[in-house]
C-alpha cells in the first residue's frame, strides 16, 4: 500500500531540469513510482512508467524512436501516451496486443519539467512559479537530500537553525535581535513575514545585499518553498526550492534564484554567489542525513515543538492528510532572530 495520500497524485511536481533531457531517456522517481522521461520528434517531453509490459525491462534504458520510446530488450515501441505502436519482427498483418504503459502528464516551465502522476493535464503549477517574471532566473540546480519531504521543507523554511548550521554565513548566533514572525495560512499554503529586521548578520548579506524592505517565506502546496527579499529600490531576490519525494526517505530538490531590478548577471551569480549557496546546501544536506539516520534508529517518534515551530504543522498535515490543519490560523510569534 502506498504511503502517500491519494490526493498527491493530482498535484504537479518537478522531476528534472529541462537541460538534462536531450536525446536519450532519463530515469526519475516520484512518490515511489519510477518514470522514464523522453522527448518526442517535436522535442516535447513525455513521461511513461519505467517498465515495459512485455518482459519488464526499464524503458529509461531504451531509445527514442519515431516519436516514441523503444524498449531496450525487444524494441517494443510506445508513443507519448503509452500506447503500443510497434513490435520489431511482427508481420505487417499481425495484431498488436492491447497493452499500454501508464503515463504521467508533463509540462515544462522556466527550465523545469513538471509531472502530474494521475496523467491529467489539468490545474496550475504552484503560484510562486508562475509569478516569476520571464528572464529573471539567474541559476537552476537539482540535487537530492536524504530526508523525508516534510523534514526537507521544514529545514528550508526554518530560520532558527541557520545560526547553528551556517554560523557566520547566513546568521551569527551572537547577533540575535528581537523580531516578529507573522504567519498567514491559506488552503494552498502559507506566508510568513519576518518583521523588525532590515539586515541579516551573516556574510552572505554583507557581501551581496543592501537593507531590506521585507523578508518573506512562502509555501505553495505540494512542495514549493521560497525566501523572498525585497529592497527599497523595488528590487527583489527570490530563492526557491521545489521538493519532490523520490521515496519516503529521499527527496529531490530543485533550486532556483530569481532577481528583479538588481544588477546580477547570471555569470556573476554563478562565479560569486553560487559557491556560498552550495556550501549552505551541503551543510543542510549533512544535518538532514543525520536526522534521517537517527529517526531510523529510534523508529516512529514524534518530535517536541514550541510556538517557534511555525511551518511544521501545516506541512505535516498536508503531506499526511492531503489538506492543511483544520485549526490553522493567522498569528504573530515573537522570536530572537
Amino acid at each position: 500500500m502506498s504511503v502517500w495520500h491519494p490526493s498527491h497524485a493530482a498535484r504537479w511536481f518537478p522531476a528534472l531540469c529541462s537541460g538534462r533531457l536531450r536525446g536519450a531517456p532519463v530515469a526519475v522517481s516520484l512518490l515511489d513510482r519510477p518514470y522514464a522521461l523522453a522527448r518526442d520528434g517535436a522535442g516535447r517531453a513525455f513521461a511513461l512508467e519505467d517498465r515495459c509490459p512485455h518482459r519488464h525491462a526499464p524503458l529509461s534504458r531504451g531509445v527514442c524512436s519515431e516519436g516514441g520510446l523503444a524498449c531496450p530488450y525487444h524494441g517494443w515501441r510506445f508513443d507519448a501516451e503509452g500506447r503500443l505502436c510497434g513490435i520489431p519482427g511482427m508481420p505487417a498483418d499481425g495484431a498488436l496486443p492491447q497493452v499500454r504503459v501508464r503515463s504521467a502528464a508533463v509540462r515544462e516551465h522556466d527550465g523545469l519539467i513538471w509531472l502530474r502522476p494521475d496523467g491529467r493535464d489539468e490545474g496550475e503549477l504552484p503560484a510562486m512559479v508562475r509569478r516569476n517574471p520571464p528572464g529573471s532566473r539567474r541559476f537552476l540546480w537539482q540535487t537530492q537530500w536524504r530526508a523525508n519531504v516534510i523534514d526537507a521543507i521544514e529545514n528550508f523554511l526554518d530560520p532558527l537553525h541557520t545560526h547553528w548550521i551556517h554560523p557566520g554565513l547566513v546568521r551569527r548566533g551572537g547577533a540575535r535581535q528581537p523580531a516578529t514572525a507573522r504567519f498567514v495560512p491559506s488552503d494552498e499554503g502559507f506566508v510568513v513575514d519576518y518583521l523588525g529586521q532590515a539586515q541579516q548578520s551573516g556574510l552572505l548579506y554583507r557581501l551581496f545585499e543592501s537593507p531590506r524592505e521585507s523578508e518573506r517565506a512562502l509555501f505553495d502546496a505540494p512542495g514549493s518553498a521560497q525566501i523572498e527579499y525585497r529592497y527599497a529600490n523595488g528590487g527583489a531576490v527570490r530563492i526557491s526550492l521545489h521538493f519532490a519525494p523520490h521515496d519516503v526517505a529521499t527527496t529531490s530538490v530543485f533550486a532556483t534564484l530569481h532577481v528583479e531590478k538588481r544588477r546580477a548577471p547570471a555569470w556573476l551569480v554563478r562565479a560569486l554567489v553560487w559557491p556560498f549557496l552550495k556550501r549552505v546546501n551541503d551543510q543542510d544536506a549533512r544535518m538532514l542525513a543525520l536526522q534521517s539516520d537517527n529517526l531510523r534508529r529510534f523508529g516512529a517518534v514524534r518530535g517536541a515543538s514550541t510556538q517557534l515551530d511555525l511551518v511544521r504543522p501545516w506541512v505535516e498535515a498536508f503531506w499526511t492528510h492531503g489538506a492543511p490543519p483544520a485549526d490553522a490560523r493567522a498569528k504573530d510569534v515573537a522570536l530572537m532572530l
